[in-house]
C-alpha cells in the first residue's frame, strides 16, 4: 500500500496503484533525489553508512529500495504522519525516524545468531529441517515468526518425488510480529505469534532435511 502520495519516494512503485488493483489510484514514479540524502541535513551519516552496509538492494540503488520501504510502509503508520510531529517539525524528520526505527528493530532481531546458536548455518552442502529452524527462531524471539521460503517446491525435487509436501525449499525471509506499546518509534512491544490473526506461519517444506540455507555469493557481500 502507498498511503500518502505526497510522500512517495519510490522510483519504481510496486504495485503501481494505491490498492494494488487496476482500478486503484495510480502511484507516480518518484524522480527526485535519493531518499538517503534526506538524512544528511540531520547529520545522520553513521546511520546512512550502516544502511549502506546492511540494508542492501538487489539490481537497484540502495536508496531506491529504501524509498520503496518508506513509501509503502511508513506512510501507512499514523505515527509517522507529518501532523504528529507538531509545530517544530523539520522536513523529512519522519523519514529519519522511520529508518532509525527499522534499524533498531533489525539490531534487536539477530536471526543469523539465533540460527547459528542452534548449529544452523549457511551452507551449500548441508540442508536443514523446518522444525529445527522454527524452534531456534521461536526460542530467540519469544514467539513463532513467519518463515518464508522460495525456490523449488519439495515435491518437484528429486528428493521429494512422490511426496505430498509442496512447500518451498530455500530459506528466504523471516517476519516477526509484535503488539507495539505506543509508537513503533519507541521500539517497545510484545512478541506475538505470526498466526495471531489466523495467518500462516510458513510456506516452507516440512519434510525433515528439506530446507536449504545457502551461503551468500561473493557479489552479495557487504
Amino acid at each position: 500500500m502507498y498511503c500518502d502520495l505526497n510522500r512517495q519516494y519510490d522510483p519504481l512503485p510496486s504495485p503501481n496503484t494505491t490498492t494494488g488493483k487496476p482500478d486503484g489510484t495510480p502511484v507516480p514514479a518518484y524522480e527526485g533525489p535519493g531518499i538517503g540524502t534526506f538524512l544528511e541535513p540531520f547529520g545522520k551519516y553513521d546511520l546512512l553508512a550502516y544502511m549502506n552496509k546492511y540494508w542492501i538492494a538487489q539490481a537497484q540503488p540502495n536508496s531506491d529500495f529504501w524509498g520503496h520501504e518508506f513509501s509503502k510502509h511508513a506512510t501507512c503508520y499514523s505515527t509517522f504522519d507529518v501532523e504528529c510531529y507538531g509545530p517544530q517539525y523539520r522536513e523529512h524528520e519522519e523519514v529519519v525516524d522511520f529508518f532509525e526505527t527499522a534499524v533498531a528493530y533489525y539490531q534487536n532481531l539477530p536471526t543469523w545468531g539465533w540460527l547459528s546458536a542452534a548449529d544452523i548455518r549457511p551452507s551449500n552442502v548441508s540442508s536443514y529441517s523446518f522444525a529445527d529452524i522454527q524452534a531456534a527462531l521461536t526460542t530467540g524471539f519469544g514467539a513463532v515468526p513467519y518463515i518464508g521460503c522460495s525456490g523449488p517446491r519439495f515435491n518437484t525435487t528429486e528428493a521429494g518425488a512422490g511426496s505430498s509436501d509442496n512447500g518451498y525449499t530455500r530459506l528466504t525471509e523471516v517476519w516477526y510480529y509484535y503488539h507495539v506499546y505506543g509508537r513503533p518509534q519507541r521500539g517497545q512491544g510484545l512478541p506475538v505469534d505470526a498466526s495471531i490473526n489466523g495467518g500462516s506461519v510458513s510456506n516452507c517444506a516440512k519434510t525433515p532435511g528439506a530446507i536449504h540455507y545457502y551461503e551468500r555469493t561473493a557479489s552479495s557481500e557487504a
